[in-house]
């Protein structure tokens, strides 16, 4: 598993979102500290949760910490990105 400091450089959501990106992609797990430690309000917020259940739908991936608030998450993909129709509610 690969392990990533969410704080590093701007701290914010980018790094959330491109690691998810890319564990999906290539089917990698990894495991992200310190989400968002930067921020006003560290943690996932709702539309970082919402982003995290959208990649996992796409590669069936497992997670754990995936909670509004949580500034530690595992994302474990089990099968590669699959194609179709998604839809997702940000609100």
């Amino acid at each position: 598993m690969l392990h990533i400091d969410g704080s590093y450089g701007e701290g914010g959501g980018q790094i959330l979102r491109t690691s998810l990106s890319l564990a999906a992609i290539t089917g990698q797990p990894i495991r992200i500290d310190h989400i968002r430690a930067n921020r006003e309000k560290p943690g996932l917020a709702i539309q970082h949760l919402t982003g995290v259940r959208t990649a996992a739908a796409l590669c069936q991936a497992n997670v754990r910490g995936d909670s509004v608030g949580s500034t530690q998450l595992e994302f474990i993909p089990n099968q590669s990105v699959q194609a179709g129709f998604y839809s997702f509610d940000v609100a």
